[in-house]
């Protein structure tokens, strides 16, 4: 999804358009991690990017997406584009420590 997003609709409260955009980037969201992963991928990632225009959009993290859209309402902006682009992911494992290599933690 590469879309610019507008925050002032006559006839509409503002309040109701900040809803209904985030509303809008939910079911995105939704329907991109209900499609079935590929061979080899773990679960499904997003590359985002958020700013009042194409040009000065910077990486944000999904989580971050619906702090940065009331963020811009506050702010007062008349619009911003939302770039939301759906890849696979692949866990990682975390490397043993020392404490946990150790055999004195609970269940041992």
């Amino acid at each position: 999804m590469k879309k610019t997003f507008r925050l002032e609709s006559p006839g509409h409260a503002p309040a109701r358009v900040v809803e209904s955009v985030k509303s809008e980037v939910r079911k995105y969201l939704k329907r991109e991690r209900r499609k079935p992963l590929p061979e080899g991928a773990d679960f499904h990632d997003f590359d985002c990017r958020f700013g009042r225009d194409a040009g000065s959009a910077t990486a944000v993290e999904v989580k971050d997406i619906m702090d940065k859209i009331d963020a811009a309402s506050k702010s007062e902006w008349d619009g911003f584009y939302l770039e939301i682009i759906a890849k696979t992911g692949h866990w990682i494992p975390r490397p043993k420590t020392a404490e946990e290599g150790s055999g004195s933690g609970v269940g041992s």
